[in-house]
């Protein structure tokens, strides 16, 4: 009789001579994705449509462009206002259906759909059993048409958007965000990203029903179906379900905001807060741009993720924070880069100094290879995860739509971060990463993180 005893993961590990060596990792070239079917129907809706068996789901991701087609600063009610109200009352009722009704048909299916707006596009995503699509797709194609907007409706969720806009414009994030948006680009509209609750009480039923009609079009709108479906199939019954939606016009995209400009950080004073937001930012590249892989390195090695050159600065060696992050944000015409961190307001002044003295290094002492091989491969591998899911690869299919590119720069991303050179990401960091592109806002108690904050100079507000 044999006997065999358990062992420890530890003791497969090891050898007489000690831990077995673990394998390098291959190089990922390329993403496995299935083909995409991408059609354009009559009505000037672009259709997306892959078969991604997985799990018997489908998800839908309906993403329109809504800017404000008259973007005077000065319009009274604002359009933010209006679009947040017609978002929040799309799915509850057309002529045909009431809120229940339409509440149950989704739930027949294992369905849901929701709405959300900002001020460049306004996006319809859900899922739903891959049997249940020719519902699911009857119902956004009445709510597209048909969307009624009570009146009954639209004064509740009316109510209910001016409280929400109340408890948020007192959150410390909220505040940082508006005055990082007005001190990048002034008043563009793309900076509106949160109605006054003062335009929001002016709305009125008829002025959502208003801009349905007038915006919410089906030409230049992506809508992208991503599960076990057939797509010619599935293409079919959108054109079915979405005939009645139809408009002779263009959705209104917004336009580019103006360039941003290297300058003093912004002190916002918010009484009595105990944590200081700090919020860094300067010019990026757009994904289309071949140098963006580059980018993507040197920014994870400086702030992009947990083992970034930053975050071990400033919270695992300093303990000034719970988390830092950097990273592109993506807008009509380019992209931006976003440094941001909480901190004490003891140690704001402290916090801002480590920061600037993190890009400053970026330039000075260029990322190392292990570095990026680091990077690297963390970038490789989150964008493998991102994509494993259905809906993941739906939003991300439908975001590259929106700015131009299809599945096969998708499928070459890892291959184009693994054909990077050190040289490369070294040129990036010393391009993108110098303190003199930035400028940004610090958000706390004046009283407090003054003093500190303005003596280490490039800082202007009260």
């Amino acid at each position: 009789m044999t006997i065999t005893t358990h062992r420890t993961a530890e003791e497969i590990g090891r050898t007489p001579l000690g831990p077995r060596p673990l394998p390098d990792l291959g190089d990922t070239r390329s993403v496995p994705l299935p083909d995409v079917v991408d059609r354009v129907l009559g009505s000037g809706l672009r259709v997306l449509a892959v078969h991604r068996p997985s799990v018997p789901m489908v998800e839908l991701r309906l993403r329109v462009p809504f800017a404000d087609p008259d973007p005077a600063p000065d319009a009274t009610p604002g359009h933010p206002a209006v679009a947040e109200l017609l978002s929040s009352t799309l799915l509850t009722g057309t002529a045909s259906r009431d809120r229940v009704t339409i509440d149950d048909e989704l739930a027949a299916v294992g369905a849901d759909l929701g709405v959300s707006v900002d001020p460049e596009r306004l996006v319809v995503g859900g899922s739903g059993l891959a049997s249940g699509l020719p519902e699911l797709l009857a119902v956004l194609g009445d709510v597209l048409g048909a969307a009624s907007h009570p009146d009954t409706e639209v004064a509740r969720e009316r109510e209910r958007l001016v409280d929400r806009i109340a408890v948020a414009r007192a959150q410390p994030r909220s505040i940082a965000r508006e005055a990082l948006q007005r001190k990048r680009f002034g008043d563009h509209p793309i900076t509106r990203e949160m109605p006054r609750a003062e335009d929001v009480s002016a709305v009125t039923a008829e002025q959502v029903r208003a801009l349905q009609a007038a915006a919410l079009v089906p030409r230049g709108a992506i809508l992208t179906l991503v599960g076990d479906i057939d797509p010619d199939a599935a293409i079919a019954r959108v054109e079915e379900a979405l005939g009645g939606w139809a408009s002779g016009t263009e959705a209104h995209r917004l336009s580019a905001p103006p360039a941003l400009a290297p300058g003093d950080l912004l002190l916002v004073h918010r009484p009595g807060s105990v944590q200081s937001q700090l919020r860094l930012t300067a010019p990026a590249l757009p994904r289309h741009d071949p140098r963006y892989a580059a980018l993507q390195l040197a920014n994870l090695v400086f702030g992009g993720y947990f083992s970034s050159r930053w975050m071990e600065n400033i919270r695992e060696d300093k303990g000034y924070t719970y988390g830092a992050h950097s990273g592109p944000e993506f807008v009509p015409g380019g992209a931006v880069l976003g440094v941001e961190t909480d901190v004490a307001s003891d140690v704001t002044a402290a916090a801002l100094l480590e920061t600037r003295y993190e890009l400053g290094r970026m330039t000075a002492v260029p990322p190392t290879a292990a570095e990026i091989d680091a990077a690297r491969a963390y970038a490789v591998g989150s964008l493998l995860i991102s994509l494993d899911t259905q809906g993941g690869l739906a939003s991300t299919l439908s975001a590259l739509a929106a700015e131009g590119l299809d599945v096969e720069w998708l499928r070459g991303s890892p291959g184009r971060l693994q054909a990077v050179t050190a040289e490369q990401v070294a040129a990036a960091a010393l391009e993108f990463f110098a303190p003199s592109r930035f400028t940004g806002v610090v958000v706390g108690d004046v009283d407090v993180i003054g003093p500190g904050v303005r003596a280490l100079g490039g800082v202007t507000g009260p």
